[in-house]
């Protein structure tokens, strides 16, 4: 199959679309591409409006690579009485599974083991808790055949699907289910490559250096240039970034960070691991089997203050306290010279809190409800939330929008409008390529494969023992963008997760794209 009409990103549309931009005026103009200001590119296109998108870096440079790659449902939400924010998070995680990126999105068990640290009491309440979830789930309407039920299970059940959990005093667990990304940064590709194919200009490499309500001054950051994007609306949804660019916009970031463990850390994985804080009600360490063998184990919830840097770094306080939590449950406690890798990413809250007041929440009880806010001179800035609303918040944003600027557009079509590669389960379920392909690829993963048909070159893996293959670092570069090797490493695979995997695959990859550029 080939890809979606007009879809594809690379240096040459790059090129293209930037001179374009310099030469006529847009509808919408969104500065960030993270999940949201990728979304809200794609829900301005759908609605006929011309769009230009820009990034001083990469698609999913900041926090949205680095999230949980969870699709969450809202329960946390429900147990500290955030209805709205549970349910709104319950039905677009529905979207997401069922309509819009199926490919994407999947089904995850977590098994929450009854250790002797968890008091009958505590276990009863998570219970309760899982329960009231699957309530969610039957009032945003996403069938049972997507989410299972949750149900107690058996010291026996429970260690088969987590082997590695300590058997002395465990009396069982609770079985839940969740939604999953395959990789948070492909969702953020996917919605980019949408948007370009309803005829967005997709620019990465340009950064906004003052914003107004009739555009931008930018920076081209590949060759130095300034100019200008001249709009009809603006729309900031640079994340934590967001107070950077508009006066009175106060984020509050909130600091996640996740392990990277070998497989033979933990051992063979059926299930996730929820893993309570002590201390806390609602607060759990999550463990996650990836497709591609890697565990992650996040996520803390810390206040950030001081300036924000391009990439955060996981303090070696955060590592300490997950594998704190981690080996309480352990039959074999995981070292910290088990941990390959670490991320951590910022969470754009929106701080509500008077400026003088004596002593700020805990950013782990500041609301995830987004915001859209309206500058005096016009800019439309769109913060919090989190990657699960992302749609919702687009949505929101573009309407403010088309208010604000009596823009010709209809209502949002999002909610039903499948993103490059998405199809039904079914079909999907048909391909005649391998399932992780899939999972990355929807529909596009024939396409892929038959690069590799056509060189077999391209079918070997670009690193020994892991999957990531040439034939897709060529695609990265061909068809989502990828202007370098670091783009292909950190973000379109996620090999760059652990250091010692990027450097040993760093020249193989370059020499891929060196042949690409060479027209190989």
């Amino acid at each position: 199959m080939t890809p979606l009409s007009g879809s594809s990103l690379s240096a040459a549309r790059r090129a293209h679309d930037l001179a374009d931009a310099a030469t006529s005026a847009v509808d919408v103009l969104v500065v960030g591409l993270g999940v949201t200001g990728a979304g809200v590119a794609l829900d301005a296109a759908a609605r006929g409006l011309r769009v230009v998108a820009v990034d001083a870096h990469d698609l999913a440079f900041g926090t949205s690579r680095f999230s949980s790659k969870l699709v969450h449902g809202g329960l946390r939400y429900l147990a500290s009485g955030r209805l709205d924010v549970a349910h709104e998070s319950a039905v677009e995680r529905g979207i997401l599974m069922e309509r819009t990126a199926p490919h994407l999105v999947h089904a995850q068990p977590f098994v929450l083991p009854l250790t002797p640290l968890v008091s009958r009491g505590q276990a009863a309440l998570a219970r309760a808790g899982f329960h009231a979830g699957d309530t969610l789930r039957l009032a945003a309407r996403t069938a049972r055949a997507t989410l299972p039920a949750p149900r107690r299970l058996s010291a026996v059940e429970t260690r088969r699907l987590a082997p590695a959990l300590r058997p002395a005093g465990l009396r069982g667990g609770l079985l839940s289910w969740d939604g999953r990304l395959t990789d948070d940064a492909r969702l953020v590709t996917a919605l980019a490559r949408t948007a370009a194919g309803r005829g967005a200009r997709i620019l990465t490499r340009v950064r906004a250096l003052e914003l107004t309500a009739a555009g931008a001054r930018v920076r081209d950051e590949l060759t130095g240039e300034e100019g200008e994007i001249r709009a009809r609306s603006v729309v900031n949804a640079a994340g934590v970034w967001a107070g950077g660019l508009v006066d009175g916009v106060r984020i509050r970031p909130s600091r996640g960070t996740h392990l990277v463990l070998r497989p033979e850390s933990l051992g063979p994985l059926t299930a996730g691991l929820h893993i309570p804080v002590p201390g806390e009600t609602s607060r759990f360490v999550l463990v996650l089997p990836q497709d591609d063998g890697r565990v992650y184990v996040g996520l803390t919830d810390e206040p950030v203050d001081g300036d924000i840097p391009d990439v955060t770094e996981p303090p070696e306080t955060d590592i300490g306290f997950l594998l704190d939590v981690l080996c309480s449950v352990l039959h074999v406690p995981v070292r910290r010279d088990d941990v390959v890798g670490a991320f951590a990413g910022l969470r754009p809250l929106l701080d509500t809190t008077p400026e003088h007041a004596d002593a700020p929440p805990r950013t782990a009880d500041i609301s995830r409800r987004h915001a859209v806010l309206t500058s005096p001179d016009g800019v439309v800035t769109v913060v919090g939330g989190k990657l699960t609303t992302y749609r919702r918040m687009a949505e929101d944003a573009v309407d403010a929008a088309v208010r604000l600027r009596g823009l010709a557009a209809g209502p949002s079509r999002t909610a039903s409008l499948p993103l490059v590669g998405a199809a039904a389960p079914h079909v999907l379920a048909g391909l005649p390529v391998p399932r992780r392909l899939v999972c990355r690829h929807g529909t596009e993963a024939p396409a892929v494969l038959a690069l590799a048909e056509r060189d077999p070159r391209l079918a070997e893996p670009v690193l020994p023992g892991y999957p990531v293959t040439g034939a897709e670092v060529l695609w990265a570069v061909r068809h989502e963008g990828a202007l370098d090797a670091e783009d292909v490493l950190d973000r379109r695979t996620r090999i760059g997760l652990v250091p010692a995997d990027r450097e040993a695959a760093s020249d193989a990859v370059r020499a891929l794209l060196d042949g690409a550029a060479a027209g190989g």
